[in-house]
């Protein structure tokens, strides 16, 4: 088949932006407030590209920062015992709570010998 018969359609050539340009529009479209459609005509941009200009963009930014956190190595964590001393305080008798819930209140009275059993009440309890 000879191709020299078939001409392209008049007036539709893929246009070219350059990326000084999409960065402007870009950061302009990433304002609070502002509508992207109105962006889009206000530089006669089909607004379905500039959402996608916007989204790569974002892509982008969030790989760039997640390549630069896999960079930094975390420090290990020394943990060094400590010995406290102090005067000798008598031990309360019990642990005395108050929970608020909206408009119920729980007032819960606890011997300290049990506190290990009052975590696991308390856990199911706040759920």
């Amino acid at each position: 088949m000879d191709t020299k018969l078939l001409k392209p359609v008049a007036g539709r050539t893929r246009r070219r932006h350059a990326p000084e340009f999409k960065a402007q529009v870009i950061e302009a479209c990433l304002q609070p407030g502002v509508s992207v459609a109105a962006i889009a005509m206000a530089n006669e941009l089909n607004a379905n590209y500039l959402r996608r200009w916007v989204k790569e963009h974002r892509e982008q930014s969030e790989s760039k920062e997640i390549a630069a956190a896999a960079v930094v190595e975390p420090q290990p964590v020394r943990l060094v015992p400590v010995t406290l001393q102090g005067p000798d305080v008598a031990v309360p008798g019990e642990i005395r709570l108050d929970i608020r819930r909206g408009q119920t209140t729980v007032q819960l009275a606890w011997p300290v010998e049990g506190a290990a059993l009052l975590g696991v009440v308390l856990k199911d309890l706040l759920r």
